[in-house]
């Protein structure tokens, strides 16, 4: 893909395990010289952070990188804001509940839009993940978001929680991370 720079949207930090935040991994903000050195090692154009524990990380590191730097969550963190004020967001691994919460409330904030989000961890689901039960996962997160009640809106706060949104028979809206998310850097690849 060609873009900005020479390159299309590179993927870092996230689906391929180099950098982890989480249980037994340091914080986010611990990791900003490791994932800069990893995110300037990627080669040359924007990049799409897939890891949304890592996201406002990443994203601050843009400028010493010399290159835009996109949450894979921005775009439906802010389809979310829009969609109505009371925003339910699933999560199968707890850090990455407060990096998405905080995400919705700065699109909020940004927008002048009140909102209220609650955060809902699916138990189970992390651990399906790990024993590589790919449907047992999608299944769990579908089941916890057609259980959502009081929401304009649910939001997938994982990448890997996307099929899950197929899965749901749910009347609420269901938002998943990967589609929006590339859409907006091949975006930035285009603009001059």
């Amino acid at each position: 893909m060609g873009g900005a720079r020479g390159g299309g949207p590179r993927g870092a930090a996230g689906g391929g395990g180099v950098v982890r935040a989480g249980p037994g991994h340091p914080g986010p903000r611990s990791l900003g010289p490791a994932l800069l050195e990893l995110l300037a090692g990627a080669g040359p154009g924007p990049v799409l952070v897939t890891c949304s524990t890592i996201g406002a990380t990443a994203e601050a590191l843009a400028p010493a990188l010399g290159a835009p730097v996109l949450r894979v969550d921005r775009p439906m963190a802010a389809a979310a804001v829009r969609t109505g004020p009371r925003i339910a967001v699933l999560a199968a691994l707890g850090p990455t509940l407060a990096p998405t919460t905080e995400l919705i409330a700065e699109e909020a904030d940004g927008r002048g839009l009140p909102v209220t989000v609650t955060a809902h961890l699916v138990a189970g689901a992390w651990e399906s993940f790990e024993a590589g039960d790919t449907a047992r996962y999608l299944s769990r997160i579908a089941a916890a978001a057609d259980a959502v009640t009081g929401a304009d809106v649910i939001v997938l706060a994982q990448a890997s929680m996307a099929g899950a949104a197929a899965l749901t028979t749910t009347g609420i809206p269901v938002l998943a991370s990967p589609a929006p998310g590339l859409a907006a850097a091949l975006a930035l690849t285009a603009a001059p």
